[in-house]
């Protein structure tokens, strides 16, 4: 993001959580990762705890590394920066832009098979042998986690904003 030397680097899009504060003695507050490069992240968040530009913060976040056979293993990572921009996603959720003080040792979005994040049905032959299908299903389960959790952390994050627990009633 900062240098001019990166800015055609590949940047791996998902939208899993990254948890931020300017101190990590602060409160943590959610977003949800857009994208990501070795140099910096996009993300959103709610626009009541939206850090300001130039903000210092530090962020957690897990980047997915890519193996053989559609498999991945996440990486976790806290990265301080300084916030170069923030956007208007929609009512009441910013996008920011922050710059990483120090680079990812990978490039995440030069991956060879970043399509191993979208979440799809998997068909798998009948007469597969049991290492293709358990490799399939372990994925799919971990992807499906993913989701989950994400689902579980939008939850926590409307009740935290409104006050108000989410029920099946007011969903």
């Amino acid at each position: 993001m900062a240098d001019s030397d990166n800015s055609t680097e590949k940047r791996l899009r998902y939208g899993w959580p990254v948890w931020f504060a300017e101190d990590f003695s602060d409160v943590l507050s959610q977003g949800q990762m857009v994208d990501i490069a070795s140099d910096g992240a996009s993300f959103t968040c709610y626009a009541d705890k939206c850090p300001c530009e130039g903000q210092h913060i530090t962020a957690r976040f897990s980047v997915p590394r890519y193996g053989t056979e559609n498999s991945f293993d996440l990486e976790n990572f806290v990265r301080s920066g300084n916030v170069q921009s923030v956007g208007e996603a929609a009512p009441f959720v910013k996008t920011i832009e922050l710059a990483f003080s120090e680079p990812l040792p990978f490039k995440p979005g030069e991956i060879d098979d970043t399509e191993a994040l979208q979440v799809e049905e998997t068909v798998i032959p009948k007469n597969a042998p049991e290492t293709i299908i358990a490799k399939s299903v372990e994925t799919k389960t971990i992807v499906q986690t993913e989701a989950e959790a994400m689902a579980d952390a939008e939850q926590l994050l409307i009740e935290e904003s409104t006050g108000k627990a989410l029920t099946a009633d007011n969903t």
